[in-house]
């Protein structure tokens, strides 16, 4: 399968190479200083996005977005992956699950979004619920035509500066021969709205200026008009949006490597030790080798699940493997593009460190690496064992 960019391609990389060199570069150095990204600075980079072209590519034409199939998103993402998190996710791709909103949800919460005036989060994880999200706690009980909501989650990135939170929370329980089984409703909560707090989260490693935060609920009452999708069916809104987000990290993780591989290879074609350039010993020259290759093998993986993707034919095992062959790269390639830096790769100079710690969260979030390995394995095997 060929996947060289077509010129309309080709003209979106070079579009979002130069906004990233021009836009987001000169200020990586600043956010990782301050752990913060000004809101007056945050409000520039959304602007010149818009104006570019570049601001809810991932969003249909037909509802105000830029239209991207899920193979250029990839091939976008790959480019805003190379700055820093904090400001390449300023450029906005609002959360596919979006589309969802019907009615007045449309103008308040979709529309807004795709116009860069609102930005949402997304609400699963708990303090007591990561992988296995059917286990989570977080209620919502039926009170007339309100719900009740009460619970706790944690990890929710950005919620500081969204304007609204797509909450997953518990509305009922079903027996199945497997045991209980919690049905799941997607709640559309804003800001304000009694009963919510926003707290700081935890002080990560990875991603400064980036937040997570904990989300507090006590006795937060909400309209069932503010129901995303069905009345227990939040999962059923949220399948197309994992997948994809998968996709999206995967891309992502394609700009972080193709940025830790360019500074090694070039530190190894003109640094001189021993009288020639590190890059001839064969100890360098062996890792820049298995960079490459590493690098070529995660690229194929998450374009052909963008291929497919766009197609409609793109599975979970698709979006689970180049989750986890990109973010698995990029540990490798950014832990080795520091070892032929020696010293001066950990070193705040350069942004090598940055993206050694950046690329250790790649591998936790929207699905670990387990999980990623457990839906390959169940896609392997499941067919296997209903023909027996």
């Amino acid at each position: 399968m060929n996947f060289e960019p077509s010129e309309e391609q080709k003209l979106l990389i070079e579009t979002a190479r130069r906004f990233v060199e021009e836009e987001l570069y000169p200020y990586e150095e600043e956010v990782e200083k301050t752990g913060n990204l000004r809101p007056e600075l945050r409000r520039q980079i959304i602007n010149r996005a818009i104006e570019v072209g570049l601001y809810a590519a991932n969003m249909p034409q037909e509802l105000g977005g830029g239209g991207l199939d899920p193979l250029s998103m990839c091939m976008l993402d790959r480019e805003l992956g190379r700055a820093s998190y904090a400001l390449q996710y300023t450029v906005g791709r609002p959360s596919n699950i979006l589309q969802a909103c019907v009615g007045d949800q449309r103008e308040q919460y979709l529309f807004p979004c795709i116009r860069g005036e609102k930005t949402d989060c997304l609400a699963m994880t708990e303090p007591g619920a990561g992988s296995d999200v059917r286990s989570m706690s977080t209620r919502a009980e039926k009170d007339g035509q309100d719900f009740i909501i009460n619970g706790t989650k944690h990890f929710i990135s950005h919620a500081d500066i969204a304007d609204f939170v797509i909450l997953f929370a518990a509305t009922g329980v079903d027996q199945t021969p497997r045991g209980p089984r919690k049905r799941i409703t997607a709640f559309l909560i804003d800001k304000e709205t009694r009963g919510f707090e926003v707290r700081d989260g935890y002080e990560s490693v990875s991603n400064r200026g980036y937040h997570n935060c904990i989300l507090e609920f006590d006795n937060c009452r909400v309209p069932q008009t503010q129901v995303l999708g069905e009345v227990d069916k939040g999962f059923a809104v949220a399948n197309d949006w994992l997948g994809n987000t998968r996709l999206q990290v995967a891309a992502i993780c394609l700009g972080k490597c193709d940025r830790a591989y360019d500074l090694a290879s070039n530190y190894a074609a003109t640094r001189v030790q021993f009288n020639q350039t590190i890059g001839k010993f064969q100890g360098v020259s062996f890792k820049l080798a298995d960079m490459a290759m590493r690098l070529r093998a995660a690229e194929l993986i998450t374009y052909q699940s963008g291929a497919r993707a766009n197609t409609g034919e793109m599975t979970d095992m698709d979006a689970a493997m180049a989750k986890l062959s990109a973010t698995e790269a990029l540990a490798f390639i950014a832990d080795e593009a520091i070892q032929i830096h020696g010293g001066m790769g950990l070193m705040s100079d350069l942004p090598l460190e940055r993206i050694w710690r950046d690329a250790r969260v790649e591998r936790i979030w929207e699905g670990t690496s387990e999980i990623q390995r457990m839906i390959i394995a169940r896609s392997i095997l499941r067919p296997l064992e209903s023909t027996r």
